[in-house]
Parts: C-alpha cells; structure tokens; sequence
C-alpha cells in the first residue's frame, strides 16, 4: 500500500537541515519518493493513502544506550505503579525485584513503547538477555553496533519520525508501518 506522509519538511539527514514542503512516499516497506508535496500528490494522490503531520520528518533518534535501558533497568507494569511507581528501576531495586525471562520480556516491550514514542527508530546493542533481544527483533527497531549516519533515501527503508515543533513525537515508522502515534 502506498502511504503518501505530508509534513512541515523533510530532514533526509538527522541533524541537516529541513526542506519545507516536503513530502515522502513509503510503498511498503520503502521509501518510494521525497520531494515537493505537490509533485507527489500529483503523481501518487489517486492510489496513495494520505496522512499529515504537523511536524518535521527525519530518520529518527539512535539511542546509543538500548542494550543499558532494556537489559540493566526494569520498566513497571502500569498495574505496578502503587508499588513501584512509574519510572525505570535500576541497581538495588532492580536486584529486589527477582527478576525471571519472563519479566524482563514484558519490561523490554515496555521500554520499547517508550523508545518508539521518542521517536527512536534504531538503537545500539548486543542485547544478551533471550527475552529482550527477542522484543528487540519483534519491534522492528534497527540494531546498530555502534553510532552510525542514517539517511532517508529513495529505495532505502522506510524507518523514519515526524517530531513536532516543541520536539515531541508525532509518530514512528518502522518498515513502512506506523507504529506510534501521539494521540
């Protein structure tokens, strides 16, 4: 399916500059096309699904410290908050908590909710726990060794985030699929 994504501009490259008005194409999993938003409604408006973001397009956060968060800090079940509140436990409190793979299964796919609504889109491991490292493959994240410059391109994957102007996320793109949306 083609999605046609409108935005105040596109950052191609993290941290370059915006081009305002424009617009990308994602055709499945792939960027199909960047480039006016006009040009592309004219060439893809009739079979394209049209989404508009009131924000800027980039190839979303790295974050350098995903093997740190996921596998050396545990994020709470909202059901846990009375008792553990709400924010990641670490040190002591992580050591109390006796932890199975099970639970840090379900800690992981938490602290990736939380990674996708910042926008992050790829992140460094190795990740050594067997539960974690599971929830990594399934959410789709990019798995980086290390720092690395990422782009947007034509025919390059269609892993991107739309942050608002105050930088807050408006959305995450994985693959084509939208997988965060501020509400």
């Amino acid at each position: 399916m083609l999605t046609l994504h409108r935005v105040q501009g596109v950052r191609t490259v993290h941290d370059g500059p915006a081009a305002p008005g424009d617009a990308v194409v994602v055709d499945g999993a792939a960027l199909a096309a960047i480039g006016p938003y006009e040009e592309l409604f004219a060439a893809y408006g009739a079979t394209a699904r049209v989404r508009e973001w009131d924000g800027v397009l980039t190839p979303g956060r790295h974050e350098p410290d995903g093997a740190a968060l996921l596998e050396a800090a545990y994020h709470p079940d909202p059901r846990e908050a009375d008792e553990l509140g709400t924010e990641p436990l670490t040190g002591e409190a992580l050591a109390a908590l006796g932890m199975t793979e099970a639970r840090w299964g379900a800690s992981a796919r938490r602290g990736l909710q939380r990674l996708l609504a910042a926008g992050t889109t790829a992140l460094t491991g190795p990740f050594t726990r067997p539960a974690v490292r599971t929830a990594v493959q399934r959410s789709g994240l990019v798995v980086l060794p290390g720092p690395s410059p990422r782009a947007l391109a034509v025919g390059g994957p269609a892993h991107f985030a739309v942050f608002a102007p105050d930088g807050s996320c408006l959305a995450t793109v994985l693959g084509g699929r939208l997988v965060y949306r501020r509400r």
